[in-house]
């Protein structure tokens, strides 16, 4: 793996665990066993490190929504498969990353905002245009006040004044709300694919439950 990869590695899994403020590039070329010159050599400063892992974020998110649109049964399926990855990526992510981001690298937090109402704008209408015609959401639904109510939604975990973490775990609040989002726009046939769904991934709980 070459320098800059390893060194954008190992920042993204600091930054996700402990924020963004709390980590300085010291403690990055550290865990790297590197100096910080050599982390200097690919990033001018943390602004453009902090950059440099929100793009390849969004990449990597970019890819998982193109897999589970391709590998979906149907769009409700398509939702739970996101749900999945969002929960496993929540289990170990500081809540307080997305303050860190607005507060203190706002051209990062640009960025990450024209994604949302770009390409994640985009994904959930390809989403809801899908679900209408395999006839399992409501019609007449307003789709653009739709798809800005889930992408606002699908960052509400990081708002640790109405959801404490320590109260309400990340992962846990995350499927929470995306259960509520696909509850509120599908009928009653995708209201039947929603609950095997729920039914299924319980099971497995249990089965995996058993096994350890």
């Amino acid at each position: 793996m070459e320098h800059k990869e390893r060194i954008l590695e190992k920042a993204t899994a600091l930054f996700m665990q402990y924020g963004i403020r709390s980590i300085t590039m010291d403690e990055i070329a550290a865990q790297l066993g590197i100096s910080k010159k050599t982390i200097y050599q690919f990033f001018t400063d943390k602004d453009a490190m902090v950059e440099a892992v929100v793009n390849e974020e969004m990449k990597r998110n970019e890819e998982n929504c193109r897999s589970f649109s391709e590998l979906a049964e149907n769009a409700i399926h398509e939702n739970f498969l996101a749900m999945d990855s969002l929960q496993e990526m929540m289990k170990a992510m500081n809540p307080q990353i997305m303050y860190d981001l607005e507060k203190h690298h706002p051209a990062a937090f640009k960025r990450l905002k024209q994604f949302k109402y770009q390409y994640l704008y985009s994904m959930i209408k390809t989403n809801l245009e899908r679900g209408l015609q395999e006839e399992l959401y409501r019609k007449n639904m307003n789709l653009d006040l739709v798809i800005r109510h889930r992408i606002e939604s699908s960052f509400m975990p990081f708002n640790q004044e109405a959801f404490p973490a320590g109260k309400y775990p990340m992962n846990q609040t995350c499927k929470e709300l995306v259960i509520l989002y696909l509850h509120g726009i599908s009928n009653e046939k995708g209201k039947k694919l929603i609950e095997k769904y729920l039914n299924e991934r319980q099971k497995n709980i249990l089965h995996e439950q058993k096994i350890s």
